[in-house]
């Protein structure tokens, strides 16, 4: 009953935290509104006659600058360098035919905005990133239905990210999708192309009117084995030979368009907004010369920029340039949406450049109308003036190079303008959001001092405050309702949704605090958290976070090793700073575990994969694995010895179940490196691939099906044994003999039935890891059982310090005094900045091209709807979750049932404020990342450091709170039900015996 009433109050923090995040993010994170209005004329006067009948688009996903152009020496270029030599030698010696681009990608770099960025001339937004996997459709002017509505054919084939976006607007017998999202295949899409694209080419019946062909492999190649391996120069080879014959087979009427929707970065991975990542190559080639010379057209309409790493400037383009510039090369409108600019050089007939341009002036300036008429046209105020002022020049210049230039730099204004615009704010949502979550913060600092004032007395507090916190939410909920409708004139972007989800979560929160009464002088801040939220203000700060975490973990060690110092016995001393030596160890091993993200370089080095473009594990790695998978349970293994706690389920989960699972994880991803490096050559791929998922499969399905079953029967870690007895009076037949009850592991009962639960979940997460990451798991691991040694050490020290204080050290001594001391922050604080360090060395970062995708395919060889997903968070929040989930063990550890009659209630106690310490620490992050993202939401680097950080923090407090929750609510639940049914009956007489012999002295 107890667990119920503390986990209630948890999940009312927890809801507060999602009501915070959800106005929060509501104002953040808003999407731009897309118009639905069509561009369209039936006179022909808003396009050009058609250069070309038809056209072949070609999509290489991923295919960077330098992949196609040799000039750029990039380091790293081992196998790439100077692969598709076929648009490079068209450009140079067909200059009127060929044209080869750096084109510029808009962030986010994934494939699904991309799409729709290539295909509207529109911008994305950052939060449209979340639909790259779901593929909304588009209900914006494209050219996709800009052909359909001229009753033209569109040809598709390739990645089925198209065929979701654009439903049913391909022709049915020329529409061949597939899967997009099977990063280890990196030939069926590909080999699908080109099987269907050739037949259409040469099928002179076929009526089509535009072939878009997408190819994955380069993309999937990058995902898998990085930009700089032999597979990549394959795959590259394989493109360079279908454009070759493209080239060769096309007909004289069509032209050939090829580019990448975006770039890749050191490692293959994209999403972000680095340098490589939003690089694109863009070759266009037509057999006819109508392409205008790169002499005929003013300087300042063809810029240029060096690529990373190149010598030589090239041309530079936007990529969303290309949508205007085929809208009217094959003679229709340009889509209304479009913010890009017509290339010059493709427009190369008597006056046809200087009419491109006016059509494509002319279609911006009626966009920025319509959206400045809209309901969000209040957002152009700011450079209204300068646009205006920018068409005035256009108004004011005719016909020569004069105009050209004003109409280009009254498009490119236009860009730059809605770039700013893309991340559009509510600042009132922002602020209501903060509000609930600063308010609720301070409503569970609150609860978390009473839990420390209540000690085992907490329960009829934590009923009273249960129904006091449903009422304020009910009473919060009218209010909201009723204050929606009189504000609604003056208040924009707010409904009455929002305003319940604001005054539920508020007045609850005032009800708490008012309820608990903390006084000022129990309100203590723990500097090192308050200083790692302010911290969030500073980009350098937040770009080296991993690093810095490092040394805030080991800045907490110092006041138990001051303790240690001051023992009162050796073994204490040797305990605690042994212990805290370990927990010192396994951090600095951890922090040698890394991942680079862009702004870190060139002071970062990649330690986590043997090297920055080379996503393998590091040798030492291969060699440790599988010592690390035996070592560990090993590990866990002697810290319960210590206690003779390795008995009852830990002697079936501990030395058989969690070995192997381990070492079926270790397997698994040791079999994926021999698949990807071609070790073992691409014969045995069948064998590796079928193998490493039914291992993957073997080590998960081991750990919930069977380890979890035999807990839930018999969580409880003891050896129960009894033997008989007699004395002098028994041996002479006057007594009767006596049964003496031996029971091994009493004293760490909560505790050790604890740990075997949260092995079984680091089983879990461990399998989703790669082999550097399992490495960092299992240093973690040890690093929680030394982090709970050292604290109930320096418990044994303070429990010495109160004896000798009291006038009776001896009989104090004799007491059981170990359950009266609550769980303190400074003893969460370590387990709290462990998770953060753990994910950083695990291969993460605050940044989305960490992302390690490849861990979608652990359990299954292709996309799974439910498995991969859960597969990519286990092993991002993973670690997060690991650690949070190990907070209870700080109160459970070395905490014997009896004699205490309250053992329960006040272990139960105990694991809620553990459970508070740890929700917490994450909010104060979340409120610091927030408010500075807020802050500084017209930030240069808002888009690039903070609001990336935001979002991590807000995913992370989510794994905290459901994992606490789950820790307390159903393992803490389930241990003190079952250690009351075994020890209930032995509490009583032991508490009366207690007493009767405290009145007799």
């Amino acid at each position: 009953m107890s667990v119920r009433k503390g986990v209630s109050l948890l999940a009312w923090v927890f809801f507060v935290h999602l009501a915070g995040l959800y106005l929060y993010t509501r104002g953040f994170l808003l999407t731009r509104l897309a118009l639905s209005e069509k561009s369209a004329c039936s006179d022909g006067s808003c396009t050009l006659p058609p250069t070309h009948q038809k056209a072949i688009v070609l999509i290489i996903d991923a295919l960077r600058f330098d992949f196609v152009s040799p000039d750029p020496p990039h380091p790293a270029s081992l196998y790439h360098h100077n692969v598709l030599t076929v648009a490079h030698e068209l450009t140079a010696t067909h200059p009127s035919h060929s044209f080869l681009f750096d084109s510029f990608a808009d962030p986010p770099t994934t494939t699904s905005q991309r799409i729709k960025g290539l295909t509207t001339g529109s911008l994305p937004t950052f939060i449209d990133m979340g639909s790259n996997f779901g593929g909304a459709s588009v209900a914006e002017d494209s050219l996709i239905s800009q052909l359909r509505d001229a009753g033209k054919q569109v040809a598709f084939m390739g990645d089925d990210t198209w065929n979701t976006i654009y439903m049913d607007m391909f022709a049915p017998d020329m529409c061949f999708p597939y899967d997009s999202f099977n990063v280890e295949d990196l030939h069926t899409v590909d080999e699908g192309v080109i099987r269907h694209l050739f037949p259409l080419m040469n099928n002179a019946s076929a009526r089509w009117d535009l072939i878009i062909g997408h190819f994955l492999g380069v993309d999937h190649v990058g995902h898998r084995v990085g930009p700089d391996h032999p597979k990549m120069h394959a795959k590259l080879k394989q493109m360079d030979d279908v454009l070759r014959r493209i080239v060769d087979e096309m007909a004289e009427d069509t032209l050939l368009v090829v580019l990448g929707d975006h770039g890749m970065d050191k490692r293959g991975d994209h999403g972000g907004d680095g340098e490589l990542e939003t690089s694109a190559a863009l070759w266009v080639y037509s057999k006819t010369p109508l392409l205008l010379g790169h002499n005929s057209a003013p300087l300042s309409l063809l810029p240029t920029r060096l690529f990373p790493g190149a010598n030589v400037p090239h041309r530079y383009v936007q990529q969303i340039d290309l949508v205007p510039s085929l809208a009217l090369l094959l003679g229709i409108p340009i889509p209304y949406n479009n913010l890009g600019t017509i290339i010059p050089e493709l427009f190369g007939r008597d006056g046809q450049l200087e009419r491109a341009l006016k059509l494509n002036v002319e279609q911006v300036k009626r966009y920025l109308d319509t959206y400045r008429a809209s309901s969000s046209g209040g957002e152009l105020d700011g450079a209204w003036g300068d646009l205006q002022e920018r068409w005035a020049a256009v108004q004011n210049t005719q016909g020569d190079e004069t105009q050209w230039i004003a109409m280009e730099a009254y498009t490119r204004l236009a860009l730059a303008v809605c770039r700013e615009l893309w991340a559009q704010f509510n600042v009132t949502l922002i602020g209501l959001g903060l509000t609930v979550l600063a308010v609720g913060t301070l409503a569970a600092v609150a609860l978390y001092i009473k839990f420390g004032e209540l000690k085992d007395d907490w329960v009829d507090w934590a009923t009273k405050t249960r129904w006091l916190c449903v009422r304020g939410m009910a009473v919060g909920s009218v209010l909201g309702f009723a204050v929606h409708y009189p504000l609604r004139p003056f208040v924009k972007g707010i409904d009455a949704l929002d305003c319940i989800v604001f005054g539920a979560p508020l007045a609850s929160s005032l009800v708490v605090i008012a309820a608990a009464r903390p006084s000022l002088a129990s309100l203590r801040p723990s500097p090192f958290s308050v200083l790692h939220a302010l911290a969030f203000a500073s980009n350098s700060f937040t770009i080296w976070e991993d690093r810095l975490i490092t040394y805030l973990l080991l800045s907490s060690v110092i006041p138990s090793v001051l303790v240690g110092f001051s023992a009162p016995t050796a073994r204490l001393r040797y305990r605690i700073l042994g212990f805290s030596a370990l927990f010192a160890g396994c951090v600095r091993a951890m922090a040698a575990s890394t991942v680079c993200r862009e702004e870190q370089h060139p002071y970062c080095h990649v330690t986590f994969f043997a090297s920055s473009s080379l996503p393998e594990p590091p040798l030492l790695v291969l060699v440790l694995a599988v010592p690390t998978a035996l070592g560990l349970p090993w590990a866990v293994r002697r810290f319960l010895q210590t206690s003779k706690s390795d008995n009852g389920v830990a002697e079936i989960v501990l030395p058989w179940l969690l070995p192997i699972a381990l070492l079926q994880s270790a397997a698994h991803w040791i079999a994926e490196w021999l698949d990807t490096a071609d070790v073992l050559g691409p014969e045995w791929h069948w064998i590796l691939r079928t193998g490493r998922t039914l291992l993957a499969q073997g080590a998960m399905g081991s750990v919930v099906l069977f380890g979890m079953f035999v807990w839930w029967y018999h969580p409880l870690c003891l050896s129960v044994s009894a033997t008989q007895s007699g004395d002098a009076e028994g041996a002479a037949g006057e007594g009767q003999p006596k049964t003496q009850v031996t029971i091994l592991g009493f004293a760490n009962a909560f505790g050790a039935s604890y740990l075997v639960v949260w092995c079984a979940v680091l089983a879990i997460v461990y399998t989703t890891m790669q082999l550097t990451g399992q490495v960092v798991l299992a240093l973690a691991a040890v690093a929680v059982l030394a982090h709970v040694e050292v604290v109930d050490s320096v418990r044994d020290v303070r429990a010495f310090e109160a004896a000798f204080a009291s006038m009776t050290p001896s009989a104090a001594l004799d007491a059981d005094t170990r359950p009266t001391a609550p769980v303190s922050f400074a003893e969460i604080l370590p387990l709290a900045t462990l998770a953060l360090h753990a994910f950083f060395a695990t291969g993460h970062q605050a940044a989305i091209p960490s992302i390690q995708w490849k861990t979608a395919f652990v359990l299954t060889p292709k996309l799974s709807l439910a498995l991969s997903p859960a597969t990519v968070i286990l092993n991002t929040l993973g670690p997060t979750f690991l650690l949070a989930l190990a907070a209870p063990l700080v109160a459970l550890w070395n905490v014997a049932p009896l004699p205490h009659p309250a053992a329960g209630v006040y272990v139960t106690g105990g694991a809620v404020r553990a459970a508070l310490g740890a929700m917490l620490y994450h909010a104060l992050l979340l409120l610091g990342s927030a408010a500075s993202s807020a802050w500084l939401r017209r930030h240069l680097m808002v888009w690039k450091v903070f609001a990336p950080r935001f979002m991590l923090a807000a995913v992370s407090m989510i794994a905290v709170d459901v994992a606490v929750l789950l820790g307390v609510g159903v393992v803490v639940g389930r241990i003190t039900a079952q250690a009351g049914k075994l020890f209930g009956k032995m509490s009583q007489p032991q508490a009366d015996s207690a007493q009767n012999a405290k009145s007799t002295k």
